[in-house]
């Protein structure tokens, strides 16, 4: 019988073991990071709405809707929300914020 190279099963099985106990350590560091870069996210695209806001400002002298910041190229959509679905409003000193939930009337 002629030296046959390749893996035993033992072999195979170890390295699964190390991909495996890699696994479970980073998933785990991974999914509780998530929270934290969407609320990152959020706080960046509102400070990057407000800084449109203020250019609209000093272009136009009113505070606009978004309606108007996406109809005047001052941004690509109309949307109210971050990415990760935060609502967000302008105030009427022109001030970008989360949108309150309380007191809406349904």
């Amino acid at each position: 019988m002629k030296n046959q190279k390749g893996f035993t099963l033992i072999e195979m099985m170890i390295v699964l073991l190390v991909i495996s106990v890699l696994l479970i350590i980073t998933v785990p560091n991974i999914s509780s990071h998530s929270s934290n870069i969407n609320t990152k996210g959020c706080e960046a695209y509102m400070k990057m709405v407000e800084a449109q806001v203020q250019a609209y400002k000093i272009d136009k002298n009113k505070t606009p809707t978004f309606a108007e910041l996406h109809g005047g190229g001052y941004l690509k959509s109309a949307n109210e929300a971050c990415p990760d679905g935060t609502l967000i409003e302008i105030t009427t000193s022109g001030a970008v914020q989360k949108k309150s939930t309380t007191g809406t009337g349904g």
